[in-house]
């Protein structure tokens, strides 16, 4: 069965740096689009950033455009979320999932686009 494994969650203090990675398996991943979503201790899960199957588009949400970049690597399966000056607003749960797009290099924003999700990795940022 397809498997979606986030890491590289943890505590860290306000404007410094984390790096996830999502490691997938069973998974034509370069068929995907693949995203970052995150949850926050009483709030919905929201969209963070895209990135289409080729890696050429990308796309973030407002409240992370400028510190957070997504990239992956088709080659190792893996898609990464560089995330630069972190803020306390930041701490969330962090959830890849991969969204079947038929062949169409396009990011998908929308949660219910997505077929595929992983587990999640926590992000705590303290002030």
């Amino acid at each position: 069965q397809v498997q979606l494994v986030a890491s590289g969650g943890g505590l860290v203090q306000a404007g410094e740096t984390l790096r996830l990675s999502c490691a997938t398996s069973r998974l034509t991943f370069s068929r995907y689009c693949m995203g970052w979503f995150r949850q926050a201790p009483g709030k919905e899960r929201e969209f963070v950033a895209a990135i289409s199957m080729s890696g050429r588009n990308t796309y973030y949400a407002d409240s992370v455009k400028g510190r957070f970049t997504i990239s992956r690597d088709n080659g190792k399966n893996t898609v990464f979320l560089q995330m630069n000056s972190l803020k306390p607003e930041d701490t969330a749960v962090y959830s890849c999932a991969a969204d079947f797009t038929s062949g169409l290099d396009l990011v998908t924003t929308k949660e219910s686009s997505y077929n595929y999700w992983g587990q999640g990795t926590q992000v705590t940022v303290s002030s």
